[in-house]
Parts: C-alpha cells; structure tokens; sequence
C-alpha cells in the first residue's frame, strides 16, 4: 500500500534518532510484534517486565511510516460523537469505552514520563466548534452526555467564541486537559525505555511469509533476511498495510492533507493554543507544536488511489493555508512541509483488535479513526494483558465481531 507522499516534518526534529540491527539469525520468542511504529512501541512498553521473551521488527526505520504524517491530537472525542455511537452499541457500552480512553490519555502521560528520551508532551484544551447553526442541537447533546460523565468541559456560546478568538462559530465544546506530542519522538522513546528493559528490536527486517506450526504451537514468522521467527504469539501492528496481510471488512480509506508551517513569534490571538477541530465532514484541525510551528490537517478526500490522492496536494495545501488565514488573519504563515496520506477509519467507529482463525496466537492491531494514538496507547493494553492474563475483559469492546444493537 501507498500510504503516504510529500515531506514530514517530525522525522526532522528528531534527526539523530537511535538506530537498531536487522535481523541476522533464527529466533525463538515468547511474543513477537510486526511493525515499528507508534502502535508497536506501544505494545512494548506494555509487554516490557512481564518476564516474556518480546521481538519486534520494522521493515524500514522505526517510525517511518504512518507515525511520520501522524498529527497526534490526544483527545478523548472523535470524529463520530459518542451520542451517535450509542445508537449503534448501545449506553453502557459507550461509557466504558468513553472510561477507557480517558484513562489511555493519562496513560499516554506516564508513558512519555518514564522514557528517557523527550516525547513533548503537553496538556492542552480542545476547542470543538459548531461549524453551523444546523450542528447546534447535536453538539449541545454531546456535551450534555460528556458533562454527565464527569468530562471536564465547558458550553461555549458564540459570545464566548468571539471574546477568545478572531473567528465566530455558532458554539463549541471547550475540552480541559486533552493533549499533544510529538508522535516520532514518542515512538522512539518507548522503544528506546522497551529495548533498555530487554525488547529486541530489529529495522530493515520485511516479513515475507508466516504460517502456524501445530507441532510447536508457534506462529512462524519468515523475514527478506532469510531468517525466521518462531512465536507463541504474534502482534500484528503494521497500521495501514495490516490490511495488506488481513482484510478487515469494517476498514475504510479516505486521502488526507496536512501542512506544517514555519516557527510563529506571536500566538496572544490563538487562545491556549487549543487543539481546534469542527463539526463539518469533512473537517479542518489545527494545533501547534513545541518549535511554534502550525499543522493544519484534514480537507479529506474519498479517492483511495495513490497517484489521485498526490494529484491534487499541491491544491489542498493552498487550500489548507487559505483557510488559516480566514480564522487566523494576523497569523501569517506558509507551508514548510507538507503531505498527503492514507487514513483509515471503520464502518461502525469504533478500532479494531483482529482475532482471525486463520491465525492462530495473533494479534491485529487496527487502532483507525482519528484519534489514533489514543486507540493504540488502548489496543495494546489490552492485548498485553491478554496475553500476560490469559483474558482481558474489555478486549470484546473492540473485536471485530464486536455486538450491534
């Protein structure tokens, strides 16, 4: 899969990251993970003091992949409300996963805290906004459900929006102590705090094959290197090209665009420097960065071809400026770096654990939708502690045969 083209902007500030060996022999393992980016830290961070055996191995260089156009917003709210979601699953079940991912954010937190190296983690506001009167009624019954449930926010009026901001909006939801960071130094210092703890991470080591041994009880895992893994489990976390070795009906495609500008000497008209994000569909999102840059990301795409999707980068990075500049006319920037992507998401809107007959002791790790991060920092908590456990209780919230009303 094409997942992604233009320049990235992470990997440059991060330019002396650590390196790890191919893999160069036979290995027997208690698990190992495929993939090297944010989900596969992840997993290894969760995996590390549990006295199992882990091995992980990335293609190319850790993360390089998606985790490179990632714009990690952490937020608890994502792009189907959960109000919508209730109808499909129904209000308990809601609410845990609501729990849940609160509880993966304040996760997210200690992690960045016990890595050595810097992950640029800061706790921000989110401002949601209503992009028109028609939005009005559903986000105040959004807000209603979040507030029930003990979520810091507030009910912004059009007042309100105005006395912070130089753009107007019908109203919006106020969010307290969402986050961002950096998603490629946060991958590098989980697996930098993972491999210090005795994880072996392998780069530039592709996966060519895999098949279950009955005899063993082992998954087999074969590599271009001409070497194999043999596993008691395996943790697919190859993000968008985990479709690539499993179908997963519930997966979607769209194409997104995201622009990096240059460093900002003045944000006294950007309030808190909040996360910022609408309710239209397609959306716009904005954040800033540690270096005082902004990303301005979203104006999706339906293509899911690769030469359509960079077709029109160029035009959507304009277009991603232009509508900066409406909401932020004192702000003036350019692009510096800009991309276009694959993103997934699914049907129903909640992520996926794939658990497939046609692979034994495995693991698929689906952490799609927008908040990404978020969903993995969850996922592989999850599946770590079914793996330690035996079982792990919330883990059918997220399979993919998951229960509908």
């Amino acid at each position: 899969m094409n997942l992604q083209s233009g320049t990235y902007y992470w990997p440059t500030t991060f330019p002396d990251a650590p390196s790890y060996p191919s893999l160069e022999e036979d290995l027997t393992c208690d698990v190992c993970v495929i993939g090297g980016g944010s989900s596969a830290a992840q997993c290894a961070y969760y995996l590390v003091d549990t006295g199992l055996d882990v091995v992980a191995i990335e293609k190319g260089k850790i993360g390089s992949g998606s985790t490179s156009t990632n714009t990690a917003l952490i937020q608890y709210s994502g792009e189907k409300m959960f109000t919508d979601l209730i109808h499909t699953f129904g209000q308990p079940y809601i609410e845990r996963h609501l729990t849940l991912l609160k509880e993966a954010i304040d996760e997210i937190e200690i992690a960045s805290k016990m890595a050595k190296l810097e992950s640029e983690f800061t706790r921000r506001d989110t401002l949601y906004s209503a992009s028109n009167k028609d939005d009005f009624a559903k986000l105040k019954k959004e807000y209603d459900f979040l507030k029930e449930h003990n979520c810091e926010l507030d009910f912004w009026t059009k007042k309100d929006i105005e006395n912070k901001y130089p753009f107007s909006r019908e109203a919006a939801i106020y969010s307290y102590n969402d986050a961002e960071l950096n998603p490629f130094k946060f991958t590098h210092a989980l697996v930098d705090y993972a491999a210090k703890k005795g994880v072996r991470f392998y780069e530039n080591t592709e996966m060519n094959g895999h098949h279950y041994d009955k005899t063993q009880n082992r998954m087999v895992i074969s590599t271009k290197t001409e070497h194999s893994i043999r596993a008691r489990f395996v943790i697919f976390t190859a993000g968008y090209e985990g479709i690539d070795i499993k179908k997963e009906k519930k997966a979607s495609f769209v194409s997104t665009y995201t622009v990096t500008t240059n460093s900002v000497d003045d944000f006294s008209s950007w309030y808190n420097r909040t996360l910022l994000w609408e309710t239209a569909r397609p959306y716009l999102f904005m954040r800033t960065t540690a270096d005082n840059r902004i990303i301005i990301g979203g104006l999706d795409d339906n293509t899911t071809y690769s030469d359509d999707r960079d077709s029109k980068l160029t035009h959507k990075k304009d277009q991603l400026i232009e509508e900066f500049h409406k909401q932020f006319p004192d702000i003036r920037v350019k692009p510096e770096y800009y991309s276009a992507a694959f993103y997934g998401g699914t049907v129903d809107g909640l992520p996926i654990i794939g658990l497939y007959d046609e692979y034994p002791n495995s693991y698929f790790l689906f952490a799609f939708g927008d908040n990404g991060t978020v969903y993995s920092q969850l996922l592989a908590k999850l599946i770590a502690e079914n793996i330690v456990k035996g079982s792990s209780p919330d883990m059918a919230l997220y399979l993919q045969n998951r229960p509908l009303i």
